[in-house]
């Protein structure tokens, strides 16, 4: 699980979980466009269903989608088998609405087990985690919670996770508009998880 990138460079990957939704994903494509920086979008097979408009206005902006499964089960309760079709499923449906296949993979909840790690490695996919899971964002602990959370987990490479999908996420949007600003003020690149990796 990559939770941060080793780099000399001032560059941190902001993440959201869960989406698309209608509502918050475009807010957020809002903010990253003010701030000309990049996210990655965790999506959802079943959400991505629902929402393809906003799956392709998200890629054509630049962003990252990486795999979060189908329909977002705990992996480690799954047989190898269903535990591949989650993940094939929901690169099936990126690689039609984007045209290109997704390169990252997020565990739902986190959670996974050896043979989730023998399947990703064999289709290659690296498995990101991130540095601010005290944040806890999806439980809605209020803006300031989440803002101190995530700036302590703020430096050279860090990966960040938020969540656009999935309940009422304005605290989310109100947090990740404020650290984002920061981080621009503060001299950092906004990268996708992917241009993160490939940094040295």
């Amino acid at each position: 699980m990559i939770n941060e990138v080793s780099t000399s460079q001032k560059a941190v990957a902001i993440t959201f979980d869960d989406g698309p939704n209608p509502s918050y994903t475009p807010e957020v494509l809002d903010i990253f466009a003010k701030a000309e920086g990049k996210a990655t979008f965790f999506m959802i097979g079943e959400q991505m269903e629902k929402n393809p408009d906003i799956v392709r206005q998200v890629a054509e902006q630049g962003h990252e989608i990486g795999n979060h499964t189908f329909s977002h089960p705990k992996l480690s309760e799954l047989s190898p088998a269903d535990c591949l079709l989650e993940i094939e499923r929901n690169e099936k449906i990126i690689q039609e609405l984007t045209g290109q296949p997704p390169f990252v993979f997020r565990p739902p909840y986190l959670d996974y087990n050896n043979d989730t790690i023998s399947i990703l490695k064999g289709k290659g996919y690296p498995m990101i985690g991130a540095l601010n899971m005290e944040a806890q964002d999806w439980e809605q602990p209020g803006v300031e919670h989440i803002l101190s959370a995530s700036r302590k987990c703020v430096r050279n490479g860090s990966i960040l996770i938020f969540h656009d999908g999935y309940g009422d996420r304005s605290q989310t949007i109100q947090a990740v508009k404020k650290l984002v600003f920061e981080l621009k003020s503060g001299g950092y690149q906004l990268l996708t998880v992917s241009e993160l990796l490939n940094l040295d």
